[in-house]
């Protein structure tokens, strides 16, 4: 297992403590970092994912406020 240095607040290492007091940091700050890691990625997924649906609106025809109505008209029957 590899051993990380980071710099962090006083404040922050201070209240981390206090709320963690007798468990396993090491334990709760592997978690954190995987659920950071998981945010990001998911963030990064939900970024690509809005690129391609701009990239495919710019492809598309626009489409008027009567063809709306009707088409959603048709769907509900």
């Amino acid at each position: 297992m590899a051993t990380v240095n980071f710099s962090v607040p006083p404040d922050v290492r201070d209240e981390f403590n206090r709320c963690f007091a007798g468990e396993n940091k090491s334990a709760i700050l592997t978690k954190l970092m995987r659920e950071a890691v998981e945010k990001y990625k998911c963030q990064q997924r939900r970024s690509q994912a809005i690129d391609r649906l701009l990239v495919f609106r710019q492809t598309q025809p626009p489409v008027n406020q009567q063809q709306i109505y009707e088409s959603r008209k048709a769907m509900r029957q």
